[in-house]
């Protein structure tokens, strides 16, 4: 007895009900509420798409009568000469033609809004995920699923509506006029062609989307080697890897190839297959009716008129092989997006969360636990309240859960335990976007776009002039620097900003901040990766962004902290000491010690 619950046919019962899921994903694009345009023009596509049909299968017919005319084997069709049948033959042709062109301009605007809302959907929805999820996905992976899935969907949308359906169509009125014309044998032979075409194709097809399905993964590994080897140039030069990268890159590309030449061999075999089957169908209509024109009951004209309606439906059946094969692979790759789509959301604004309303901008942090992993706790109960407009410093060894604190405040992650609270309320509470608003960050390393300057610290505000631009650039001590480059504002950073130094970056990110505005300023090692001159005058220019806001300060080097309001030590996820400066120094506790351990490094 077979075991219909193999995992093949579970996995192939599991790829239909993907398929039919992707279609409904589909279809509200196609007929939505709202704008009221769109339904009107996918109803006046249909209605162009049938008129063409139906010229497409009265066109034999002005055929059938010029043959006929010229053979003089018949009475001239409607008392029309040859001539008059020829010319009525070409202009039905033309408006078949004309149709559909016209059906395809009607329907334009509606493909083109629906894809433009998908990948506006995807792109936004990406933004929307958590921090969790990103830095385990690869980027070039991730374009090449919305890359894909917008063009599954374009074809989609053109072929099916326009290619599967009028075929259909077509055969069920070639059918009734061979059948009501002819005789049942010219119905049968071709049913029966069309269904050993049509199982061939699926079979052989369904064999092929595996293969294709292989050629993706090699073809998005291979994407997202080339992309972060490039985004890695520099660490690449350091190393001497070019070799070695170009050796990942090429076994890469060495699985796309096999997987691509298994593609190629079994499209050459179901091409060879589908040939065979649509070209013993049209000899055996044509030997029938070549038949009938030998014993009389046709005409030439008759025997003209059934290979015509032949070659009418078996070139769409030769392209139906292609339009199947690409709606497969295109709901492959639209199942990667849709799945893509229906990706959750870690961090999720609470229903009818109101706005942070930030005052003075008072954080508190209740009992605050965290885990990056459910089995290890990074941060282990903190209790600690930076008063509005006052810096809090917080240090400790690396891995004890500085950065963490940050991440949290920003949201990025949920706490595991405890609440943090900005001027009484729980974070979780507002919206993700007034919080954010709320805050402004200076991170270790100021990521840029590959942009000019003036967009960089234009990002901080939309919509900001080019004084305020200029101001902010004072205050964070980069306005003489940029006004001295020949292109000044206008000047392009590059890629991640690698046109400018370390320092001049870390400025550049200090402006953007500063033209945001934010109560709150979260400075997470904003200096750590710079040289001891460069440190000292980008703190002078963090001191003034600073003021009259809360502050907190994550920082490795202690030298930075000193003049804080306050010093929090964290130690293993937990408040060892906190201080002042010189109060911490008095107690000769683990601050203590990591001061003299720096400033021994530092002589």
């Amino acid at each position: 007895m077979t075991d219909t619950s193999s995992p093949q046919v579970v996995t192939a019962r599991d790829e239909r009900r993907s398929g039919w899921r992707v279609l409904e994903r589909v279809v509200p694009y196609l007929w939505p509420q709202e704008p009221t345009w769109v339904r009107p023009r996918v109803v006046g596509a249909m209605i162009l798409l049938v008129l063409a049909k139906l010229i497409t299968v009265a066109t034999p017919f002005f055929y059938k009568g010029a043959v006929d005319g010229l053979a003089k084997d018949a009475l001239p069709m409607l008392g029309l000469s040859a001539v008059a049948l020829t010319v009525a033959y070409g202009l039905s042709r033309l408006m078949m033609a004309g149709f559909q062109q016209l059906r395809d301009a009607v329907f334009a605007p509606v493909a083109q809004r629906a894809l433009r809302q998908l990948a506006f959907e995807t792109f936004n929805h990406i933004h929307a995920l958590s921090m969790r999820y990103h830095i385990s996905r690869r980027t070039g992976g991730l374009s090449r699923i919305i890359e894909r899935g917008v063009k599954g969907v374009e074809f989609l949308l053109r072929f099916v509506l326009f290619s599967v359906g009028p075929l259909i169509l077509e055969l069920l009125l070639v059918g009734i006029i061979l059948t009501t014309m002819f005789d049942i044998w010219y119905l049968v032979i071709v049913a029966v062609t069309i269904f050993f075409y049509v199982v061939f194709t699926f079979v052989v097809t369904e064999w092929r989307v595996k293969l294709r399905r292989q050629m993706n993964d090699s073809d998005t590994d291979a994407n997202q080697k080339g992309i972060d080897s490039l985004l890695n140039y520099e660490t690449v030069k350091y190393f001497n890897a070019e070799a070695r990268e170009a050796g990942r890159y090429d076994i890469a590309m060495r699985g796309y190839e096999s997987a691509a030449l298994k593609t190629s061999y079994s499209l050459s075999f179901l091409n060879f297959g589908q040939s065979l089957f649509i070209t013993s169908g049209l000899i055996g209509v044509m030997v029938l009716a070549a038949l009938g024109v030998q014993d009389g009951s046709l005409t030439v004209g008759d025997f003209v008129m059934v290979n015509a309606y032949m070659i009418q439906i078996t070139v769409p059946l030769g392209f139906l092989g292609t339009v199947y094969r690409e709606i497969r692979q295109a709901l492959v790759d639209m199942g990667e997006m849709f799945e893509l789509l229906e990706q959750p959301a870690e961090i999720k604004d609470a229903p009818d969360a109101p706005d942070l309303k930030a005052g003075g901008g008072e954080i508190t942090f209740r009992d605050v636990r965290f885990g990056y992993d459910p089995d290890r706790e990074i941060l282990k109960g903190i209790d600690l309240t930076v008063p509005a407009g006052k810096t809090v410093a917080i240090v400790g060894a690396t891995g004890s859960g500085k950065s963490t604190i940050g991440r949290l405040l920003f949201r990025f992650y949920e706490v595991t335990g405890g609440a943090i609270e900005i001027d009484g309320q729980d974070i979780r509470s507002v919206t993700q976007d007034s919080l954010h608003r709320a805050i402004g960050v200076v991170p270790q390393d100021t990521v840029l776009f590959n942009d000019t300057i003036r967009y960089n610290i234009g990002y901080g505000r939309d919509g900001a002039t080019q004084d305020e631009i200029e101001d902010v650039a004072r205050g964070a001590r980069i306005h003489d620097f940029i006004a001295g480059l020949p292109e000044g504002y206008d000047t392009p950073v590059g890629e991640r900003g690698l046109k400018l130094s370390g320092g001049e970056k870390q400025r550049v990110g200090i402006a953007r901040t500063l033209l945001k505005d934010p109560p709150i300023l979260l400075l997470d090692e904003a200096t750590s990766a710079l040289d001891t001159e460069t440190e000292a005058q980008i703190q002078d220019a963090l001191e003034r962004a600073g003021q009259g806001r809360t502050v907190i300060v994550i920082a490795h080097r202690l030298s930075t902290v000193a003049d804080a309001d306050r010093i929090v030590v964290l130690h293993e996820g937990e408040i060892a000491e906190t201080g002042t400066h010189e109060g911490l120094l008095a107690r000769g506790g683990r601050y203590a010690s990591l001061w003299q351990r720096q400033q021994s490094e530092a002589a």
